[in-house]
This record gives C-alpha cells, structure tokens and sequence, in this order.
C-alpha cells in the first residue's frame, strides 16, 4: 500500500521495550498494552495494590519517547481547577492571567484517580476525549501526544469513589498489574541495591514525536478484513445478552476493539489483523466496559472469564 513503511511499528515499539524493562521487572504484558494504547492514542486505567511500580512504569514510558510527565496526586479535597487551572487577576496588570494546571503535559499520571470526588474526576473527561479543556470559555489545546494514565487501588474502598461509567469508558483499556514472581522480586531487589531504577540516569530517550507519528500513521493502515469486523460485532453484541452481565458494551467497546488489534498487528510486524490478535486484546479493552450482575460479582464471578467464555462462544472466521 502507498505510503506504509513496513516495520516501523515493531522495530520502535522493541527498543521501547527493550529501554523499559531495564528499569521495569516481569510485567511485559502491562508494557505491551500501555504502548498499544499510547500508539492507538488512548487513555488507561492501571489498577493494582501500592508499591507495584505504577507510577515507575509511565515515568519509564515517558522517558523512553522523550515526552513531558506530569503527576497529579487525588486527594478528596482536589479540586477541578487544580488539575485543569484557572485565571488569576494580576494586580500589576489589572487583567486576568491563565495559570495552566498541571494537565498541560504529554503523559498525565492521575494518581489515586477514586480518592477524588466525581466533580473533580469529570475534570478530565474533556481532556481524555477532546484533547483539549476550556476555562472561563476560552478553549485551550493540550500538548500533543497527550495520554491520561490513571490508578486506582482494587481493594480499598474506604474514602473512596467509584469511577462513573461515562469517565471508566473514556480509557481505552484497562490494565492490572499483578504481583512479579520470586525470581523477578529478587531482581528487583538487586537494580535498588545497585542504584539502577534512577529513570533519568539509566533510561535514553531512543525516539521522537515524528517516531510516534509515524508509527501511527502506519496502524491507520493496517487491513482489518469484514469479516473479522463482524467478529468484533458478534463478541461486542454477546456482552449485551449474557445472562451473567447486567450492562454489556456500548459501540465504544467495538471500535476499541478493532483499534487496538489494529496496533497489535502492527507491533507484530503485520499489516493485517488476525483473529488472535482480537484475542490478546479482548480482556483489557472490554473488561471496564461491562457490568456484572450483583449477584455474580457477590459469587465471585470474574469479569474475565465471562469475556473469555463468550469468546469461546463465537465463531472465529476463517
């Protein structure tokens, strides 16, 4: 096809890899997924318990493509001005200034994202969507790229606020970062006793914004056959009759869906989707987007493999 420059994609997306995971220790699954979604230009939710390097991860990301990182701590007395900014009068001047918040940036950390009160979190529902936020009527275009990564803690709910459904579908995926193995503990242990997780010293910046873009313009083009299309279709649809799921997928969750096996193509070095690469993204893409019923969730029923039973359930294309 004019104008497709085979392997970009995955000759960046591996020495991106390659850079984070000097610093960042078995959790390649949440690296691969976080730049599908930075390539797919979408926003995530990283969930897991503190101390699981959430925060090192996005910082590593940013260093790597040499991007601006900024971190926003959720607190329940965070107000939306304090993330998007405000105008200030200046009393030399006698006119009203703008002092940008710290949404301003390439990756955006909402930390703690449930630790704020809704009117706060829909703060960043402009940003996530639009790209840009308006103050006092004046509309403001943020950087580009711009990403939001935010996080949240599964198991603690006291003082807490859960994410409403309108700002949950506004990330493209949603990530869990699981506990690392003995053996990748002890590694970890071994780069904090040798001083080696210092992003700044330890991690080149190995592409630019025109790498990114280029990248991008190249999954734009990666084919997706009609039938595997229709694939998406009968899955998406499938979370809307399940018997266990109370809210299944909106047309959102589709078109996700088809982006990100798009990105996954391409990182595999294919300019085609196949259907296993709708499967590698399936769990991420559509597991914020569903809703199990009370009774299910009160069972112990995961989200997981309800997706993964109604996959089992449809018939791949050949």
């Amino acid at each position: 096809m004019e104008g497709y420059v085979k392997g970009t994609t995955k000759e960046t997306v591996d020495k991106i890899i390659g850079e984070v995971k000097k610093i960042i220790v078995d959790q390649d699954e949440a690296i691969k997924n976080c730049l599908i979604s930075f390539l797919c230009e979408g926003n995530v939710l990283l969930e897991g318990v503190p101390g699981l390097a959430k925060t090192l991860l996005v910082k590593t990301i940013s260093q790597c493509v040499d991007l601006e990182f900024k971190r926003i701590q959720f607190t329940p007395d965070l107000m939306p001005s304090d993330v998007t900014g405000t105008k200030i009068f200046n009393m030399e001047t006698h006119e009203f200034q703008m002092k940008k918040g710290p949404i301003f940036t390439n990756f955006l950390l909402a930390d703690e994202i449930n630790r704020t009160p809704p009117k706060t979190q829909a703060g960043l529902l402009e940003a996530m969507e639009e790209k840009f936020v308006t103050i006092d009527g004046e509309r403001l275009d943020l950087p580009k790229p711009y990403m939001v990564f935010a996080t949240q803690n599964p198991i603690e709910y006291e003082g807490t606020y859960v994410l409403p459904e309108a700002l949950t579908d506004r990330f493209l995926m949603k990530i869990k970062i699981n506990y690392p193995s003995k053996e990748a503990e002890k590694n970890i242990l071994m780069k904090h006793n040798l001083n080696m997780i210092n992003v700044d010293s330890n991690i080149s910046s190995i592409c630019n914004r025109e790498e990114i873009l280029k990248c991008r313009e190249e999954i734009q083009k990666v084919t997706i056959k009609e039938e595997l299309i229709e694939y998406i279709v009968d899955i998406v649809s499938k979370t809307r009759e399940n018997e266990l799921i109370e809210i299944g997928s909106s047309p959102r969750g589709s078109i996700a869906l088809m982006k990100t096996a798009k990105a996954h193509a391409a990182m595999m070095g294919r300019d085609y989707v196949i259907p296993e690469d709708i499967k590698e993204v399936i769990i991420p893409t559509l597991i914020h987007r569903i809703i199990l019923k009370a009774e299910m969730e009160i069972e112990g029923v995961l989200g997981e493999n309800v997706i993964m039973n109604i996959l089992d359930r449809v018939k791949v294309p050949r």
